[in-house]
């Protein structure tokens, strides 16, 4: 099979979007679940409420993602993560704005791990609202395919985190948390919600923590710490899985208008790596 043709392969979807979504993520991190008025500009990350992926249930494949071979490649290999991404937010999307996302296909690269083979699929995704030419944001999504669990599977060596930060939030992800991002998200990846599938078929200790919800607390942390300020860029890096068995923090500061953050296990191993460019 020629994964590489499927480089190049493109869909666009449509969107409204709406105020309960956003009220709904404000609750499940904890903030008052006010419905915000029309023209509202939706906080970095939070476009991850609309553009849901709505397969029918007859399309839903073992691992409770979409079978393979529609717009992603049919990537022959049963472990599926979001090793990370990096985004530009242009202008940002508002509550009541007509938004349509095209998404292309733009790598697929197979690798030799230490575990054994890897598959990377980039995906480009460009938002625009209102009908405008103009991009409002550009995301780049990286996902890694990579083979079963294995009796013989050495763990990689941890990486530590930093010694200090100037901000830091304890996060305990419990089942309702990792519950409630992937309804709001309407994510079936059973890796997070589903505690005999995710240690018995794919060897993990726990439920794994959403790596597009640290991502999202990541930013959150910014936002308490500097209300005011507008994320003109941001990438993250997944460097090691997060379980719901322990809690973990998510950690920051600031550099003028280049914020380091990162999240790190109960341990003080590094679980997250990000930057942010603010106004």
């Amino acid at each position: 099979m020629n994964l590489s043709e499927w480089i190049g392969k493109s869909e666009c979807v449509s969107d409204l979007v709406t105020a309960t979504p956003y009220a709904a993520l404000s609750a499940t991190l904890d903030y008052t679940a006010d419905r915000p008025a029309q023209g509202t500009p939706l906080p970095a990350l939070w476009h991850w409420l609309y553009f849901l992926p709505l397969y029918r249930q007859s399309e839903i494949g073992a691992d409770g993602h979409a079978k393979r071979g529609a717009f992603l490649p049919p990537v022959p290999l049963p472990r599926r993560m979001w090793a990370g991404s990096q985004f530009i937010f242009h202008q940002p999307l508002r509550i009541g704005d007509q938004v349509t996302r095209t998404s292309t296909i733009d790598d697929v690269t197979e690798k030799s791990g230490r575990t054994g083979p890897l598959v990377f699929v980039k995906v480009r995704h460009e938002i625009r609202r209102n009908g405008a030419p103009d991009i409002a944001l550009t995301e780049f999504h990286d996902i890694v395919y990579r083979q079963a669990a294995q009796a013989d599977d050495v763990s990689p060596s941890p990486t530590a985190a930093p010694a200090s930060s100037a901000w830091e939030r304890k996060i305990v992800p419990d089942d309702v948390l990792l519950f409630r991002y992937s309804a709001l998200t309407f994510n079936g990846h059973r890796i997070h919600y589903d505690r005999r599938y995710v240690t018995e078929v794919e060897g993990y200790p726990g439920l794994v923590v959403h790596g597009p919800m640290i991502a999202t607390l990541l930013l959150d942390l910014l936002r308490r710490q500097l209300p005011d300020a507008q994320v003109e860029r941001f990438a993250f890096r997944a460097v090691r899985p997060t379980f719901d068995i322990h809690h973990f923090f998510v950690c920051g500061e600031a550099d003028g208008k280049t914020i380091h953050l990162w999240a790190k296990d109960h341990e003080g191993w590094l679980t997250m790596d990000a930057s942010a460019t603010i106004k």
